[in-house]
């Protein structure tokens, strides 16, 4: 088991909870939703043979304490929250790779159009931007939704709800250190299904992209927003082990299939200055090929959570 040291980074408004193993280029673990560092805990064993693994509570999640009263969550701010980690894990020139999963996939993407000087490579895994969809206005329907719901009658139900999203299945049981249900229901879900992407600027970063999704949600609701993004960006979408959990679920395999990626994806230097890769689609002309490629059930053709 690699060693672990844990740490209280303080960044504006809050405090995070960070966690290092191992040795070796630096890798960051974004976790989304509800979860924190636990849910990478397997993961960045298998992981931190090879690297210096990074992972961390978001804001008001778990150990990592908001300085004022719960508000609604900002992938911007969050990203900027990822660079201080960078700040002080890092070494200058040193190549970045990022895994970011649901929210954090988001988080990811923001971090690279932010600072691509600081980040090699981001695999994304299942971001839940519906802004993505040519349905859009009818998911951010749903999400809304399950937000009265919730407000209505409670966390559970809410998340009852929630679940056609992932083919009417329950949420799964995560190794979380504590339950942020609630916070993420109340605060979390909403800004981030509705968080669109900068499209424009990810295209001429797409080469140190690659859309990734779990084997099992394909044809999800939760899946859709990747297959979209995807076609967007003209990158190959690769499926892991698993579904939008697959890292918690299997570890081992999911970390082998990444650390292969990882070494076979160009970084900074391969892909050339940032201002001569290609050109990509904007957000009007990604509309097009999205229609096809990322097809899946809507909420309404999903099968439901409450029956």
């Amino acid at each position: 088991m690699a060693a672990l040291e844990t740490e209280v980074v303080n960044v504006p408004g809050a405090r995070l909870h960070v966690e290092v193993r191992g040795s070796g280029p630096l890798l960051l673990l974004v976790p989304g939703g509800a979860s924190d560092a636990a849910v990478f805990e397997a993961l960045a064993e298998q992981l931190a043979a090879r690297y210096r693994v990074v992972s961390y509570d978001p804001r008001g999640i778990s150990r990592s304490p908001l300085d004022g009263p719960p508000v609604d969550q900002r992938v911007e701010v969050q990203a900027e929250d990822a660079l201080l980690l960078l700040d002080l894990h890092a070494v200058p020139g040193e190549p970045v790779r990022v895994l970011g999963s649901c929210a954090g996939a988001l988080v990811a993407l923001e971090l690279l159009r932010r600072h691509p000087d600081r980040v090699d490579v981001v695999v994304a895994h299942e971001p839940p931007s519906m802004r993505l969809l040519p349905d859009a206005g009818a998911q951010l329907a749903f999400f809304e939704e399950v937000h009265r719901v919730y407000l209505r009658e409670g966390a559970a139900a809410g998340m009852r709800r929630l679940a056609s999203a992932f083919g009417g299945r329950p949420a799964p049981d995560l190794p979380e250190v504590r339950d942020n249900t609630t916070f993420f229901l109340a605060h979390v879900m909403r800004p981030t299904t509705a968080f669109l992407p900068d499209l424009a600027a990810l295209a001429r970063l797409a080469s140190r992209i690659t859309p990734a999704g779990g084997e099992e949600s394909r044809g999800y609701l939760i899946h859709r927003p990747v297959a979209a993004l995807a076609a967007a960006l003209r990158r190959d979408l690769v499926l892991f082990p698993g579904g939008h959990s697959g890292y918690a679920k299997h570890p081992e395999a999911f970390a082998r299939q990444l650390s292969a990626l990882l070494d076979a994806l160009p970084g900074r230097e391969a892909a050339g200055p940032v201002a001569a890769e290609a050109d990509g689609p904007t957000v009007a002309e990604a509309a097009g090929p999205t229609v096809a490629e990322a097809d899946g059930p809507t909420v309404a053709e999903a099968a439901p959570c409450d029956s």
